[in-house]
């Protein structure tokens, strides 16, 4: 399989399983899929750059409506300008909504980034806390944003359920929870907790280079014959290959 992840020849589904499906054997193939996609995206990793805790917290923040290559645009600038928690806590704002104003929402962002500057300056020294606890409760900063920067800045296992993530595994059958936090504790009971920020990689790469919302290339995927919904994009092969996107999207 290449490194960039593009499909290899796709072997033929096998008949849809039955919808009742014990739980030993969801658990087989959930970690069946983990492993396939381990072997399909080996280099699975967060695509937003950052090079400590407080810039993964911010670029993931920018994140949100918006693409990891438009963040990773603005990022270098901003982070050359702003070093520290203090920087943020005393931003001019006009300036700082300039600077990101590209990333979409950039009034809701800067207000949230200038208040975040001055939380972690006012209970944690200026520094990013490595605990989900503290995490959630700063300014525009939710679950999905806590374990992003738990499970690449700091090492602590976390699910990160965007909406690749929340699109997969409801197609894979893991569950039909939309909620993210109950998804999150869904598919975490299904794996050991050290695979958990890796999982979350595989499935967001996945999800942006092949199980597409719209029209999932599921011909030119090679979970197909462990996905009960194989064929809600084309099964021709030639066709679904036209739809894979190689990446990479930072």
């Amino acid at each position: 399989m290449p490194r960039n992840g593009s499909p290899a020849s796709v072997t033929a589904p096998r008949k849809p399983r039955p919808r009742a499906e014990t739980r030993l054997a969801l658990v087989r193939r959930a970690r069946r899929i983990n492993r396939e996609l381990a072997a399909l995206y080996p280099d699975a990793h967060c695509e937003l750059d950052f090079t400590n805790p407080l810039e993964l917290l911010i670029a993931t923040i920018l994140s949100a409506q918006c693409t990891d290559r438009r963040v990773n645009a603005v990022t270098p600038a901003l982070f050359a300008r702003y070093r520290t928690a203090e920087d943020y806590a005393a931003a001019d704002r006009e300036e700082l909504e300039r600077m990101i104003q590209s990333t979409g929402f950039f009034r809701a962002k800067a207000n949230n980034i200038m208040k975040l500057g001055h939380d972690l300056c006012e209970r944690f020294d200026g520094a990013v806390p490595g605990k989900l606890d503290d995490l959630v409760k700063l300014p525009g900063v939710g679950r999905k944003t806590a374990n992003v920067v738990l499970g690449n800045a700091f090492d602590v296992p976390g699910i990160t359920v965007d909406t690749h993530f929340g699109r997969l595994v409801r197609r894979f059958g893991w569950t039909d929870e939309t909620d993210p936090v109950k998804v999150e504790k869904i598919v975490g009971e299904l794996f050991p907790r050290k695979d958990w920020t890796m999982l979350s990689h595989r499935l967001i790469w996945h999800g942006r280079r092949i199980c597409h919302a719209r029209r999932p290339a599921c011909g030119a995927c090679p979970l197909a014959r462990l996905c009960p919904a194989y064929g809600e994009g084309p099964t021709d092969e030639a066709t679904a290959r036209k739809l894979v996107k190689e990446g990479p999207f930072s």
